[in-house]
């Protein structure tokens, strides 16, 4: 996608970045209006303190999706292990689907890990989000059923890892 920008996220962004985060998982069906894990998505100050935000825009400098970028042992992290960098929060609005931003920011994250030094890239997505699986998995991720886990009763996270090559 040529007018595609993907960026680290800047004070600028964040309330943007807030919106589309939970508007893609909505639109999807994950959170609700009132959802404890939308209010999550929504804090994009918290990820932009606490973690690596990258955001994707166009030409026209509308945010169009996003990904947070995590390091074991920060607040973010979840399965990450030493030597691993773990994304969360992949984001894409309903009106940028289908154009590659998903994959542009997958591939962001795998140049930072690479760039870290780190060995693999990891990650957790909901059993229901199948097109996001697809697409990790199109791109060479494979599972990681011994970091499968559930947050809360009810919510069963799939690992996910790549690993990057020497």
């Amino acid at each position: 996608m040529a007018d595609l920008i993907i960026r680290p996220a800047a004070e600028a962004d964040l309330p943007a970045i807030g919106s589309v985060t939970v508007e893609a998982y909505r639109a999807d069906g994950y959170v609700g209006d009132h959802d404890d894990y939308a209010t999550l998505l929504a804090d994009s100050a918290a990820r932009f303190r606490d973690a690596e935000l990258l955001v994707a825009q166009d030409e026209g400098g509308a945010v169009l999706g996003s990904v947070t970028v995590v390091h074991p042992g920060t607040p973010y992290a979840e399965i990450s292990r030493p030597g691993e960098v773990e994304f969360r929060m992949l984001s894409v609005s309903a009106a940028a689907r289908g154009r590659g931003v998903g994959e542009a920011l997958v591939r962001a994250v795998i140049d930072r890990a690479r760039a870290a030094g780190a060995t693999h890239v990891v990650l957790s997505s909901s059993e229901k989000m199948l097109a996001a699986h697809r697409l990790y998995e199109r791109m060479g991720f494979t599972r990681l059923p011994d970091r499968d886990w559930s947050p809360l009763p009810g919510i069963d996270l799939r690992a996910y890892a790549y690993v990057l090559p020497l």
